[in-house]
């Protein structure tokens, strides 16, 4: 069974009817104990990044959803419920996302209609899991204003470097500059965690499967991570659920990885 967490940010229901129409179980839930007894944790959403966060800690939900994404179980962010997992976010002033994903939350630049609304190209290289069978270069559906910076370099064939290219958006490590936000530095965090997934990796623990970090890529102009595989965590700016064929063939994908307990 995939839970599907219900914190008050929209898309609820055309997540579960997707898992539906493709034979999947799924259950919309606010019960920390049905997050912690499901197969897989998807945690969907639209709207301010600051009122989702103030939304699940009110809810009691926080510490099951750090559960969740503790690698043990597959785990789908979408839009949203993506942007959540990485440091901080500028939405409205900087504040603090679950810290799963060393990163920020930026606004798109000038230049082009906000918000980015409507089909877009995502570029990949055959490397994540969610993408089995879909070519690069496939539409999805976005709703969003603001994008997500991967702090340092991302593992990919697809974009060597990562995000530290030209043309691509700027390093995420800037986002902590300002000490008034007490945020850690994102380089820190990336060698911290690196450090620790070597070790896991000398123990065989489970957290060696973690630590490379890849990516698929859109543009809209700025050319950002649109969905991220790491260890059994997936995520996703757009919306799998909204994208017909492709997004349909996106959650069997995701509920292929979760029968099979990979």
């Amino acid at each position: 069974m995939i839970a599907v967490i219900d914190y008050g940010r929209g898309n609820l229901g055309s997540v579960e009817k997707a898992f539906r129409r493709i034979g999947m179980p799924a259950v919309i839930t606010q019960d920390p104990r049905s997050l912690d007894e499901a197969d897989a944790v998807v945690l969907p959403g639209d709207g301010a990044f600051h009122d989702a966060m103030a939304n699940l800690d009110r809810l009691g939900l926080v510490p099951a959803l750090r559960r969740a994404l503790d690698g043990s179980r597959p785990f789908l962010g979408i839009c949203l419920g993506y942007q959540l997992l990485f440091s901080t976010s500028e939405e409205f002033g900087e504040g603090r996302g679950l810290d799963v994903v060393p990163g920020a939350v930026r606004r798109l630049p000038a230049g082009r209609k906000i918000p980015h609304m409507g089909w877009n190209r995502v570029e990949h290289a055959g490397e994540l899991r969610l993408f089995d069978g879909i070519p690069s270069g496939a539409h999805f559906y976005f709703v969003h204003s603001f994008y997500p910076v991967v702090a340092g370099t991302v593992s990919t064939a697809l974009t060597e470097g990562g995000l530290r290219e030209e043309r691509v958006a700027p390093d995420a490590r800037s986002f902590a500059s300002d000490t008034r936000s007490g945020a850690p530095d994102a380089q820190s965090v990336l060698d911290a965690r690196s450090a620790a997934s070597d070790a896991d990796a000398r123990s065989g623990g489970p957290d060696a499967r973690s630590v490379a970090l890849r990516a698929a890529w859109c543009e809209y102009g700025v050319k950002f991570a649109a969905a991220i595989e790491v260890g059994r965590i997936h995520a996703t700016q757009f919306h799998p659920e909204k994208s017909q064929r492709w997004g349909l063939r996106m959650l069997e994908n995701f509920a292929a990885i979760v029968k099979s307990g990979r």
